[in-house]
């Protein structure tokens, strides 16, 4: 039968050979110097030997406690390793945008989180849109991202975690000389003969191009041609003025030089973003940014839905599925 050997039977007779006096390591310990050679012996008739030497003058190893103390104190260290804390260590966020805007989802969530927990290591990430992150997940590469999960393919949503954060307005960037530009607000008939982009063009937000396609198609729009899609502010701002096209994008984010960004209205379409994390981020860090983003939303109504709004099929199941 195996035998059951306490750690506190190995650290008293560690404790007792490196002093080699029964007292001085009972102390060390703060056991009753009784309670120690009790230890001892106990931990001798288990291993079948005797351990030290003893005499009215001296205390001394025997060879089985010579061979036994450097095993004594790996096990000891191993323990105390397995019970320790675990290591904090650095928990790669992605922002899925290389600009930034007031009231961009991600970063409000992150920043929260850096605020509620100065500690920890949260490090921001840009990889342009959910289908880049998503592949970056997998690969152990990014630990959280956000965006339109049910854009994703079926293959990669059956192995990530999602949590519904944010109910987005859906908008349109114009360049100011776009007919629609005067507008304070674009009813979504209104796009009618006026060909949407919906980043047909970027293979790292292939989710959002899935998104303009369902938004479009149940309103009778058209989307335009695919393209090779700008990077950056001065890029798309540019791309806009050369192109002249209405860009899909949501409220709240960047500014662009030349360029107006106008909500879309009657319906208000909307766009689920989910906090999306691959199956081994660190659990602490990952609840810190989850209960972040559910503070936020509870806070400001993120997931409160407009009159008159329209909300794809797929993030009405979602939101179905997160209800408790």
């Amino acid at each position: 039968m195996p035998v059951d050997l306490h750690p506190r039977l190995l650290r008293g007779f560690v404790a007792t050979a490196e002093t080699l006096h029964f007292g001085q390591a009972a102390a060390r310990l703060h056991l009753a110097q009784q309670a120690l050679s009790r230890d001892i012996r106990t931990l001798e008739r288990l291993l079948g030997r005797p351990l030290f030497i003893r005499t009215t003058r001296s205390v001394a190893l025997t060879e089985a406690g010579e061979r036994l103390l450097p095993q004594a104190r790996q096990s000891l260290a191993l323990q105390a390793r397995m019970l320790a804390a675990p290591e904090r260590r650095a928990v790669l966020v992605d922002l899925n945008s290389a600009v930034t805007g007031e009231d961009l989802t991600a970063e409000r969530i992150l920043a929260a989180a850096r605020a509620a927990d100065p500690r920890a290591e949260l490090l921001a990430r840009y990889h342009g849109g959910l289908a880049a992150g998503a592949r970056e997940l997998l690969a152990g590469r990014l630990d959280v991202s956000f965006g339109w999960f049910s854009g994703l393919p079926r293959a990669l949503r059956d192995r990530l975690g999602q949590r519904p954060v944010r109910l987005e307005r859906v908008a349109l960037l114009l360049p100011l000389g776009h007919p629609l530009a005067a507008r304070s607000a674009i009813r979504t008939a209104e796009l009618a003969g006026h060909p949407v982009d919906i980043c047909a063009g970027n293979p790292a937000t292939t989710e959002w191009t899935e998104f303009g396609e369902r938004l479009l198609a149940a309103h009778g729009l058209t989307a335009a041609p695919a393209a090779v899609f700008p990077v950056g502010a001065a890029e798309t701002a540019r791309y806009l003025a050369l192109h002249g096209q209405p860009m899909l994008t949501t409220v709240g984010g960047p500014e662009l030089p030349g360029v107006v960004t106008r909500p879309l209205v009657d319906p208000v379409p909307l766009t689920l973003v989910s906090l999306v994390h691959r199956g081994g981020p660190p659990a602490s860090e990952l609840a810190l940014i989850a209960g972040c983003a559910a503070e936020l939303g509870a806070r400001e109504g993120w997931l409160l839905r407009p009159p008159a709004c329209w909300l794809a099929a797929a993030d009405e199941e979602l939101l179905a599925a997160a209800r408790p």
